[in-house]
């Protein structure tokens, strides 16, 4: 069950001039669901992409890198969930190859403009006949109004769609900005397995542009985890149609900072809704580490207790055993750590100082606190002033169940 995860209506959804999506039924693992997405981009949009550090990078992945590299002009994705194409070798590489041709071929351009995505089970041969016979239905669909079809299309074990729209006024220009992610499940960055899909009709530079989403990712999509494992199809990409007329060339230029900020905003809101729909979730949760040496230190504790199945499972029982927190604290790896400047709070309440438990922490307020859908963590390190903030879930018996029947 979804944790206060807001899906918006259909009104709230803007279209992004010079964006066209289209969804079809494919069979790649179930039958009568629309598990096939494809997006076609205006010429002249510039894309930009962050993906997965795991060693057995999809299929996908590295054909959606190698694309990117090219310099071609990215004028479609295509995206396909049921089967990850991870695991699969060169037939794997064969197979994205193939759905590249095939969708370029239908779209009159060059298979090397065309960036393939997959989301699923690993390991398992990619049924590329299957996808490539569905993609005329895919494009014959596309619109530029069907932003919801494709949050459905793209999920795996999600339960709830994920998507955020907004307009943005940039002196004389209104900007659209919307996006859809999944994930629930295999997330934790760099990135998580999860696909993120953002695009705005704003026009940003290309070398700009590709600074921008790896610093949007580091704010956003690599802020979040649910289980620590890191995937092998994870993406990220920022589409940039142009067609709203203005162009961002430079950080210097006057809108820069509005639409960059309108961007990560957005990012962030598609990642925190991976967490409040992570599986088995029943509680969203804010590690926020202040005081710390510097921003790898503050990250490396907010992960310690963020994905500490101690202290998830704590929270899942809405069990004040805090101490758990304390340890996970303490075994992040900082070893000059004074435990003496260390404080921990859980919500408004102050629960550790000196060195242990705070005087007038009371068991019960620890319990008022654990009982919330949305509880927040601080730890102040006492060591400087860098802050740094992960989301992460609780981790519930079904959390087990789903990963246990996943390939049922």
């Amino acid at each position: 069950m979804a944790v206060n995860l807001h899906i918006p209506q259909k009104s709230e959804i803007h279209p992004v001039a010079g964006v066209e999506v289209g969804t079809a039924e494919a069979g790649i693992r179930k039958a009568d669901r629309k598990d096939l997405t494809v997006f076609r981009l205006a010429e002249g949009a510039t894309v930009a992409g962050v993906f997965t550090t795991n060693r057995f990078r999809a299929a996908p992945v590295q054909l959606s890198e190698r694309h990117l590299a090219s310099g071609a002009g990215i004028r479609a994705l295509v995206i396909n969930t049921g089967n990850a194409n991870a695991g699969t070798g060169e037939p794997g590489l064969l197979a994205a190859q193939q759905t590249c041709e095939t969708l370029a071929g239908l779209l009159g351009i060059a298979p090397e403009q065309v960036l393939p995505f997959s989301t699923g089970v690993i390991l398992e041969p990619l049924p590329v006949d299957r996808l490539t016979a569905a993609l005329p239905a895919a494009v014959q669909g596309l619109q530029p109004g069907n932003w919801f079809d494709a949050a459905y299309g793209i999920m795996t074990t999600d339960t709830q769609p994920k998507i955020t729209s907004r307009k943005v006024v940039l002196g004389e220009h209104t900007v659209t900005i919307t996006g859809i992610s999944k994930g629930a499940g295999m997330i934790r960055p760099n990135m998580a397995t999860m696909l993120g899909f953002l695009a705005t009709d704003a026009g940003i530079d290309a070398a700009l542009l590709r600074e921008v989403t790896r610093e949007i990712a580091d704010c956003s999509f690599n802020r979040i985890t649910v289980d620590g494992d890191t995937s092998t199809n994870d993406s990220f990409i920022i589409m940039a149609s142009g067609q709203a007329g203005l162009k961002v060339a430079s950080r210097n230029d006057p809108h820069f900072t509005a639409l960059f900020e309108a961007l990560a905003e957005a990012a962030l809101e598609l990642a925190q809704k991976i967490v409040r729909d992570a599986e088995g979730a029943t509680k969203f949760i804010t590690v926020r580490v202040e005081e710390a040496a510097n921003a790898e230190e503050a990250l490396t504790v907010a992960y310690a207790v963020a994905q500490s199945p101690l202290v998830k499972t704590a929270f899942y029982a809405s069990d004040p055993n805090l101490g758990r927190i304390l340890c996970a604290v303490g075994y992040a790896g900082i070893a000059d750590l004074d435990v003496s400047r260390t404080r921990l709070w859980l919500g408004d309440t102050l629960v550790a100082s000196d060195g242990g438990r705070h005087p007038e922490y009371t068991e019960e307020d620890g319990q008022r606190v654990m009982k919330e859908a949305e509880i927040v963590v601080r730890i102040a390190l006492g060591r400087g002033a860098h802050t740094e903030t992960v989301y992460t879930c609780d981790f519930s018996h079904e959390y087990v169940s789903i990963n246990a029947d996943y390939r049922s």
